[in-house]
């Protein structure tokens, strides 16, 4: 399966889908007042098949005939959402993650709408047909494969994008083996340090753009509620923090491409995203970490680069690559710190990055390398 996301062309036609996603919204709130009704009566889901036939019925009553006019697939496809919903409530954490009941939406919170098979279609050039409306999109690259499902999505600024999943497999990014492999530090100020000298910097897309979010967000908050001009203010606001996350993934897709481009097997550290919030907050979410390693692992697997993440509470900082020693009394604030054993004047995060690169290549010839102490979140 391969998926594709266009932007629609900005223009009037583009209210009968705002319209349209409003009307899902109804029918969200509609179903999970009704499931939490029905649960506080019998004290457990009325399930997805009676919720199904309930819409049914619904649909042929004259207070809800204005749902006739929204698309029968998109309907079900509520339910559906709704169903997977619960079924994460009412998981014991084993098969998924556990996370609270379904909540209201606001009409302009709710984002999207999903299209299986009948109610949409792909025209000649860029044009798609939604319903009995032609749209035009922005086509920057052809579709491969048989379109199966379609998705319009609304995003924070307002723009209306296209979610198109086909059933193309893409072919693996065969390329000629490199022979080099590294392990990488994660860091701050030196976003990635390599076990081989390889580092790059940190682009803190945020920090860069910050006075410019202040500006609009103070521009937000004079404006009156539930007035044009505080839509609008928002949706400023909106597109400042769109702009710096597509700056922030542009980076991590050519640093991703980079990286499996230069190296056979890439060994990485587990890191501990919450603990790292609470000390140093924005800038961590600012880099992005996770984000990187899930793009450095899709990409590995199209080119068969080998990616392998080290445990979490291995002490890469504190350990001596040179022999071995751990340095407890090591804080964060020592940037470089000589071996009590061997006296050898070590940087801090290139000595992690080379005891990473020697614990992955360990996990790849199947030793098991785990840390001295669970208590050393280096």
């Amino acid at each position: 399966m391969k998926t594709y996301k266009f932007k629609l062309h900005s223009n009037h036609g583009n209210r009968e889908l705002h319209k349209t996603i409003d009307g899902h919204a109804h029918v969200w709130n509609h179903f999970v007042a009704l499931c939490r009704r029905y649960y506080a009566i019998y004290g457990k889901y009325p399930g997805k098949k009676s919720l199904m036939r309930h819409l049914t019925k619904l649909k042929r009553l004259p207070r809800y005939a204005h749902w006739n006019q929204l698309p029968s697939q998109s309907l079900q496809d509520v339910i559906d959402r709704l169903d997977k919903a619960y079924a994460k409530l009412f998981s014991n954490g084993t098969s998924s993650k556990r996370s609270g009941r379904p909540r209201f939406k606001k009409r302009f919170l709710y984002k999207s709408f999903t299209l299986k098979v009948a109610g949409w279609k792909l025209l000649q050039s860029n044009n798609l047909r939604i319903g009995k409306h032609i749209y035009q999109y922005f086509k920057s690259r052809d579709i491969l494969g048989k379109p199966k499902r379609c998705t319009v999505k609304r995003d924070s600024v307002g723009d209306v994008w296209i979610i198109v999943l086909t059933d193309h497999i893409d072919m693996d990014l065969f390329r000629p083996t490199t022979d080099n492999n590294a392990g990488f530090d994660f860091g701050l100020k030196t976003y990635l340090t390599g076990s081989d000298h390889n580092d790059y910097e940190s682009p803190q897309f945020f920090k860069h753009g910050i006075k410019t979010i202040k500006r609009a967000n103070r521009n937000h908050s004079r404006k009156v509620n539930r007035s044009n001009n505080r839509v609008r203010a928002r949706r400023n606001l909106a597109c400042k923090h769109r702009k710096i996350a597509n700056q922030r993934q542009d980076f991590h897709w050519k640093l991703a491409h980079d990286l499996t481009d230069r190296y056979d097997w890439i060994a990485l550290e587990t890191l501990n995203l919450q603990g790292m919030k609470s000390l140093w907050g924005r800038k961590v979410s600012d880099l992005g970490f996770y984000d990187l390693v899930q793009k450095l692992k899709y990409i590995a697997a199209k080119k068969g680069v080998k990616v392998v993440s080290i445990d979490k509470w291995y002490p890469s900082s504190k350990t001596c690559h040179v022999c071995g020693e751990v340095n407890q009394d090591l804080n964060l604030r020592d940037r470089t710190w000589q071996c009590p054993n061997c006296h050898t004047q070590l940087d801090r995060d290139r000595n992690a990055a080379i005891n990473i690169h020697r614990v992955g290549a360990s996990t790849l010839a199947g030793e098991d390398v785990s840390g001295s102490s669970p208590s050393n979140p280096c």
